[in-house]
């Protein structure tokens, strides 16, 4: 799979940041890369995908996980949908390590874990949480409560211990840790830059997040993918055949 040096090396089309507490969502085209970067070290991204042309299809965890044999999503890895598609491939990662099991918080948890944060005293420093966001990111594009769907905690580390307890890792993105995402069709992408769940911190301090568009060199990724499993074969099969 290709460095993040190789990445570098891409031209950019696009970038922007999502401050701490933001959240976005646009198409990222077949033949793309994402890629985002946790400038301050900290961070977390809860990333939702969809098939943004027939978004009734979107991102399964469970097949992804189970499809590749691992909870540890880094290098390689491929976001699999529940059509047995992929929606984007992890073709870089400095971080090593992102989560599949955290979720995200909604108000009333946002209320108990931080305590009040109302935009009455604190405007736009109000406590935001990523139930919300993500719903407000989703109504853009004709999607409400039905449509939210588990997400991928982006930078973040969640071990389980052998009784099946889980683990948040602290400190685990440094400043500068990057992660890109290949898209071999065209996905819907829906993020907000929020702690995550298990983080112990007290403090409602949301870390922002750069984020940067490049074309690729879709040969080289594809054939890395494929030739890894079998299972990432045959969803990239269906991927293909699903566009022509």
């Amino acid at each position: 799979m290709p460095t993040e040096d190789n990445l570098a090396l891409q031209a950019t089309l696009y970038e922007e940041t999502v401050p701490g507490g933001g959240h976005t969502s646009f198409i990222l085209k077949r033949g793309q890369t994402l890629r985002l970067t946790d400038t301050d070290g900290g961070a977390n991204v809860s990333l939702m995908l969809l098939n943004a042309h027939q978004p009734s299809e979107r991102l399964n965890l469970p097949d992804t996980l189970k499809g590749q044999h691992t909870a540890r999503l880094t290098t390689g890895h491929g976001l699999y949908s529940d059509m047995g598609r992929v929606l984007a491939i992890l073709s870089a990662d400095t971080c090593g390590w992102h989560d599949s099991l955290g979720g995200v918080l909604d108000a009333a948890e946002v209320e108990q874990k931080y305590g009040a944060g109302r935009y009455q005293e604190l405007r736009n420093g109000f406590h935001r949480n990523g139930h919300d966001n993500l719903l407000v990111e989703m109504g853009k594009w004709n999607l409400d409560l039905p449509d939210l769907l588990m997400v991928v905690n982006l930078f973040s580390k969640v071990t389980v211990d052998g009784d099946g307890g889980f683990h948040f890792v602290p400190d685990h993105s440094k400043a500068g840790s990057q992660v890109a995402l290949y898209a071999p069709m065209d996905t819907l992408v829906v993020l907000t830059a929020l702690q995550h769940p298990m983080d112990p911190d007290p403090r409602y301090a949301p870390k922002p997040v750069h984020l940067s568009w490049h074309e690729a060199p879709a040969d080289t990724l594809t054939a890395a993918f494929r030739a890894s499993r079998g299972e990432n074969a045959r969803a990239l099969h269906n991927t293909e055949r699903f566009q022509r």
